[in-house]
């Protein structure tokens, strides 16, 4: 098993990728300060229905193989709170980390 963490340039902002290489499958997924898009095994129904008091802001992508095909993959489901910040379903993994950069930078997070 291998771990893998670096940062990745994103409209001028880091982001965070991770990698979880394990046997026959990768773990993936890509972190600002207040989100994430993740691999196909991110659970939504799980986030949205017994974590909805969290307000967790995730995305998932299924038949991700990379960080890259992550970035450019439409997103499959995402969460009720990631849906308020205009993240929506079949909007690309990239699009929806530039929304999030986007809210966390009006909102006065640190986005570098």
């Amino acid at each position: 098993m291998l771990i893998q963490t670096y940062p990745l340039s994103l409209n001028g902002s880091l982001v965070i990728a991770i990698e979880v290489k394990l046997p026959k499958t990768n773990l993936l997924a890509i972190t600002t300060e207040t989100g994430y898009i993740m691999c196909g095994a991110l659970d939504v129904a799980l986030l949205n229905q017994k974590l909805k008091d969290r307000g967790i802001i995730a995305g998932r992508a299924v038949g991700v193989r990379t960080i890259t095909e992550l970035l450019d993959a439409p997103l499959e489901s995402v969460t009720y709170q990631a849906e308020q910040l205009g993240i929506t379903k079949g909007i690309s993994g990239r699009a929806a980390l530039a929304l999030l950069l986007q809210h966390e930078g009006n909102n006065g997070h640190n986005t570098q």
